[in-house]
Parts: structure tokens; sequence; C-alpha cells
């Protein structure tokens, strides 16, 4: 049984519930990570969730995502979900900020009401992906990701996450790298 930590809207910890109880109707607002990995070219890489997940299967988003125990270990547990879902060793790493949002999964009647430290991740290689996790992945620039998601599913929080990684990257790229 996973647990996620739930937090008040300023991310103060409330405490822990299992996952899935924490996505069931009307959800319970909880810590998360979204990761942008972004490879040498300035790429940014997105995976389409392995049909077998349990809410917004097949659906195209962010690099990766997961839920930290704490605030204190978000970075450090994002770059291992990173390694167990795309087998990707993160070059480096860093938090970007923060948003709050809610979704329904209309075909799951899941929940996601997430507090959510957006990251970037910067990598060399190419991913092997773990199929459990992830069933596609695709690198494009930044410009390219709008127009080539116009006609594909995407996850219910992928374009919140991405507007705070948008805003940021242009700055952080020249200084994490």
């Amino acid at each position: 049984m996973q647990l996620v930590e739930l937090v008040d809207e300023h991310g103060q910890h409330q405490g822990s519930l299992e996952k899935i109880a924490a996505h069931t109707a009307p959800g319970r607002l909880h810590r998360a990570f979204s990761v942008f990995l972004v490879d040498d070219s300035g790429r940014v890489l997105l995976q389409k969730r392995a049909a077998s997940k349990y809410h917004w299967p097949g659906a195209w988003s962010n690099s990766c995502c997961g839920h930290p125990q704490s605030a204190e270990t978000v970075i450090d547990e994002a770059v291992a979900r990173v390694y167990d879902e795309l087998r990707i060793r993160v070059r480096s790493a860093k938090q970007l900020g923060l948003v709050s949002y809610r979704f329904e999964d209309y075909k799951t009647g899941l929940v996601e009401h997430e507090f959510n430290h957006v990251i970037v991740g910067y990598y060399s290689r190419t991913a092997t992906w773990n199929p459990e996790e992830v069933s596609d992945i695709h690198a494009a620039s930044p410009e390219e990701l709008a127009p080539w998601l116009e006609d594909k599913d995407v996850t219910g929080w992928f374009w919140d996450v991405y507007h705070v990684f948008a805003e940021n990257i242009s700055q952080e790229s020249n200084t994490i790298r």
C-alpha cells in the first residue's frame, strides 16, 4: 500500500492517506511532482502513459510524475522515479515552481487534486522505458510541443504544469545545464 502526503492549500503537512483513497472522488489535496526532462539539444521528453495505469491510461503527459513522501525529499524522489519509469539518469534537477489543481479523469472517475512541485531535469541518453509505466515517448522543442499535442489525449494536469515549466525554462536552462 502506497501512502501520499496530504497537505493544505499552503503545502503544510496534514497527514497521510492510501494513494487510491486520495484519488477517489472528491479527491484529497496531496503532494505530487511533475518532471520535465530536457536533453542536450533542448528537446523536452513527453511520455504516453501505459494502458495499465490506474488513471489517465494511454494519455500523453510530462516526462514523469509521482508522489514524494515530503517536500524535503521531492527532488531525490523525482530523480529516482524518472529512473524507475524511463531508465534515465538525471544529470541535474531543480524545482521551478508549484501549482495546485483538481481534475477528474472521466474515464476512471479518479481525481487528481494535487499540490504539485514542477521540476526540470537534464539528461543525455535516450530512454528505454518501463512498459508497465510508459507505452511511448516523444521529444520535441518547447515550440513544437503544443502543435504536436493538438490532436492527442493529454492528462488533465499537463497544461497546468507545462505553463510553470515554460515560464521558467529559458532562464533555468542556462544555469542548470
